[in-house]
């Protein structure tokens, strides 16, 4: 796993950072559990949330999570500095498969075009919209833009979602690295100007990859062969962020894929928002 500004932590270092996170976040969420009178443990230490479905049963909340080490909106540091990406011209784009500030270098890898739909899981599942998504991951080595690759900053983008709530992304599908399950990153805010001013996200979630799909694009496609063993030794059971969700919510947050290598892939998924 990869780390912060300091490139000598390791992952012992990384893995204290998510534990650290996820312990916080076990403890904020016992609390409300608590006063809902909903709180259910299992193994005596896997807290679970109580689904938050509407009327119309078709949605789901997604479960806040970390945003990790490398998030540069303005919350650590990359390099030495603060990385507020989000504060940056050019930031709005769908297509973030390139670097746009100091390089214009291309990520490579296979081709996804991520699909996302933004609704309102306490009014009947109702689209969201004008609201603004961050969308930022790792490329195919399994390295972050603007703090493993200091230099970069591919792989990070806006856009906002329209009257249908929908809103896309144009990517390419993730490396695994040790520690975590495959995954992409999300935070929303509740309009442009909230997200390009780096602040008050309402949510900050990720996506989990599909299991079938990780193993068939490392296993088959050109430069992931270093993805093969990281992703050998994790489940979503047991990553530091998905382990501690409830089935319905890492189904939701894990998008539905089609295509293949060679052509790409599309993802759609419902990010659902308690607002």
């Amino acid at each position: 796993m990869h780390h912060d500004d300091d490139h000598d932590g390791g992952l012992n270092r990384d893995l204290k950072f998510f534990q650290d996170g996820l312990i916080a976040r076990r403890r904020a969420l016992s609390l409300i559990g608590m006063a809902a009178g909903s709180l259910a443990i299992t193994g005596g230490t896997s807290l679970l949330l109580p689904r938050a479905a509407e009327a119309a049963g078709t949605c789901v909340a997604d479960a806040p999570e970390i945003a990790g080490p490398f998030p540069a909106d303005g919350t650590n540091h990359a390099s030495g500095s603060t990385s507020d990406v989000l504060t940056e011209s050019g930031v709005v784009r769908s297509d973030v498969r390139r670097s746009f500030l100091t390089t214009t270098t291309k990520a490579k890898g296979v081709k996804i075009r991520l699909k996302l739909k933004l609704v309102n899981t306490k009014a009947q599942c109702s689209p969201l919209t004008g609201y603004a998504a961050y969308f930022w991951q790792c490329d195919r080595d399994g390295l972050y833009s603007l703090y493993t690759i200091a230099q970069e900053s591919y792989l990070r983008g806006v856009q906002v979602s329209d009257e249908n709530g929908k809103l896309d992304f144009v990517t390419v599908f993730p490396g695994c690295y040790p520690g975590r399950w495959p995954h992409m990153h999300l935070e929303i805010f509740t309009s442009l100007a909230q997200a390009t001013n780096g602040h008050n996200s309402i949510l900050t979630t990720q996506l989990a990859l599909p299991a079938g799909v990780c193993g068939d694009v490392y296993n088959n496609a050109q430069g992931y062969s270093g993805s093969i063993n990281p992703f050998s030794h994790i489940t979503l059971q047991t990553d530091q962020c998905f382990g501690d969700n409830t089935p319905e919510q890492n189904v939701a947050m894990t998008p539905k894929m089609k295509g293949s290598i060679d052509d790409g892939y599309v993802a759609t998924a419902t990010v659902g928002i308690a607002v």
